[in-house]
Parts: structure tokens; sequence; C-alpha cells
């Protein structure tokens, strides 16, 4: 697994969420679609997500810079999705947008 590591001056999107516990295959499916979707934007460099048992989960997505970022808040298909999420997937969410100051990453070394 490749964990993104931005340069200093690019923008993090910061999505933490409360999951319903509807339509979890359709959310899946939908997720997947908006990863490969953001993948395509220009100045996207990369995301990561997570999701407890509990059904909290948070998402981070990198960004060149702001405009970016805002770009992919108002890709058309991402904000249908964002909608139905609201009146589907979640129970709640907030988002936060950063600038990374710093970044750093480390790999265990496995000798190969």
């Amino acid at each position: 697994m490749s964990l993104p590591c931005p340069p200093a001056g690019a923008v993090a999107v910061v999505f933490v969420s409360q999951r319903t516990h509807d339509d979890a295959a359709g959310y899946n499916a939908a997720a997947d679609d908006m990863e490969r979707l953001a993948a395509l934007q220009p100045g996207y460099m990369g995301f990561v997500a997570a999701r407890g048992s509990n059904g909290v989960g948070i998402a981070v997505s990198y960004w060149q810079d702001d405009a970016a970022a805002r770009a992919w808040r108002d890709q058309p298909d991402h904000a249908r999705i964002r909608e139905f999420g609201r009146a589907r997937w979640y129970d709640a969410y907030a988002l936060s947008v950063s600038t990374v100051e710093r970044s750093y990453d480390w790999r265990r070394d496995t000798g190969a």
C-alpha cells in the first residue's frame, strides 16, 4: 500500500463521518467510484481512508492547491453523490481543509 506524503503547500481535505447502517453495498460502490473519479481530477495528489466498526470514518484527500480541492468539491458527479450521502449514508460529518506545513514518511526495511 502506498501512503500519500504530500509536499509542503499541498491542501489536505479531512472528512470525518458517522455512517448510517443503510445500504453498505451502495455506499462502498459509490466510495470506490468517487476515489477513481478524484484520481482523474487535475491537482489530485492522493487519498487515504479508514472506518471503525462503530461507523466512524476518516478520509483525507490531498490536492496540489486550494483551487484543485474546490474544483473537486464542485465536480458534478461528486456533488450528486454528496447529496445522496446526506440523504442516506451519513448521520453526520465534519470537513476540514488545511495546508500541509511539512510531511515525511517512513517505511520498514524488509531486506528485499
